[in-house]
This record gives structure tokens, C-alpha cells and sequence, in this order.
């Protein structure tokens, strides 16, 4: 995956996260959707960013950035703990 195509897809991530909190908004989901669905969101933005940066530090680094691959959400989602 190259970086435009990842931040294509972080693009439409937050399209859809906006998306999802107008229909919260209009009452054609429940909170409890709208926040599974946001953590999905969140885990999904999280693993788009830390291979963004990733690739970008291997490129720095003179390495091949293709070689960074996405990494699993609890390794991701587990950086502040």
C-alpha cells in the first residue's frame, strides 16, 4: 500500500466518522452502535497512521518503505499503555 493510498483511506475514514455522528444526530442509530462503530473507526485510524509514519521513517532511513506492514490493534492501540 503506498501512502496516498493510505491517507485515501484515512480520508474516508473520517468521512464515514462524520457520517455516522449526523445519523446519531437525526436518530437512525443507537448510541451504543455509534460508539462500537467509532472504536472501529479509531482502532482503523490508529493502524493507517502508524504505517504512514512507518513508511515514512523507513524511507527517511534509506529502507524500502513497502516493507512496513499494518500492525495488529492491540501492538497499535497499546502504545500509551
Amino acid at each position: 500500500m503506498k501512502d496516498e493510498d493510505i491517507l485515501a483511506r484515512i480520508g474516508d475514514f473520517v468521512g464515514e466518522e462524520q457520517a455516522l455522528r449526523e445519523r446519531m444526530q437525526r436518530g437512525e442509530l443507537s448510541r451504543a452502535e455509534e460508539q462500537r462503530r467509532l472504536q472501529d473507526l479509531e482502532v482503523a485510524l490508529d493502524q493507517c497512521w502508524d504505517l504512514l509514519r512507518r513508511r515514512r521513517a523507513r524511507l527517511d532511513a534509506g529502507e524500502n518503505p513497502d516493507d512496513a506492514g499494518v500492525r495488529p490493534p492491540d501492538e497499535v492501540e497499546g502504545y500509551l499503555q
